[in-house]
């Protein structure tokens, strides 16, 4: 392991606690994340601390606030709304490129990406099934292949996170494996109409799933949230 990855090894940590509580609901929307609750914590400099806090807020997961600190983001409706939107619009395109390119290895890797969900969903791995989930979206990105719309891709899926980590309805996400192996069948099919329609219908049941109404009440007790 090189001295930079050796450097960066406490800033991931840092960051992938915060973001698997989140995702749990265990952090709340408008949660105070105090650098030197987390300093002490992750036994880390505040410098550290801050570092991880940027790269969240970068992802949308977290808002820095001049002179008051770090929180937990507060997706409001019209951002939900729009972060769908989005998804969608880059989404059915991609599906539907993918469809007319996908070869035998594209293929296999979506095949091996469902059957890895479905190992996590029996497992009950609840890191690795949110992890998988939003990677089978990501996943059909890179095989599109434009770098581009991936990377806004892997942006608008970290804040669709939050929002269904913080807003959904139901205690386990529903964008799982079925959905997923549906897709990957019409994508062999090569049936382009039938991927996007079932690309909306699966971004439909995400979004239907959602109250951004619910009210949600912060606590600061990092060392219990993040255990």
């Amino acid at each position: 392991m090189s001295e930079a990855e050796t450097s960066d090894a406490p800033q991931m940590e840092i960051y992938n606690r915060i973001w698997l509580s989140i995702a749990e609901r265990k952090l709340k929307p408008g949660t105070r994340l105090k650098e030197e609750q987390l300093a002490e914590i992750f036994s880390v400099s505040r410098a550290r601390v801050r570092q991880a806090l940027t790269a969240l807020e970068h992802d949308g997961l977290v808002t820095l606030v001049p002179h008051r600190g770090a929180f937990v983001s507060q997706p409001s409706i019209v951002e939900a709304r729009d972060i769908f939107f989005s998804r969608r619009t880059i989404e059915l395109s991609l599906v539907s490129r993918l469809c007319e390119s996908a070869g035998p290895d594209a293929i296999a890797r979506l095949e091996a990406h469902v059957a890895e969900e479905r190992q996590a969903r029996v497992a009950g791995d609840t890191k690795a099934t949110i992890l998988l989930s939003g990677g089978f979206h990501l996943l059909i990105g890179e095989l599109a292949g434009s770098p581009y719309l991936w990377d806004v891709l892997r942006d608008l899926v970290s804040r669709t996170s939050l929002i269904i980590a913080m807003y959904q309805t139901r205690k386990q996400a529903e964008c799982g494996p079925d959905e997923h192996a549906k897709l990957v069948e019409v994508i062999k099919n090569g049936d382009g109409p039938q991927a996007k329609h079932l690309m909306n219908h699966h971004l439909d049941h995400l979004e239907g799933q959602l109250d951004l109404e619910e009210s949600a009440e912060s606590s600061d007790d990092l060392r219990d949230l993040l255990a």
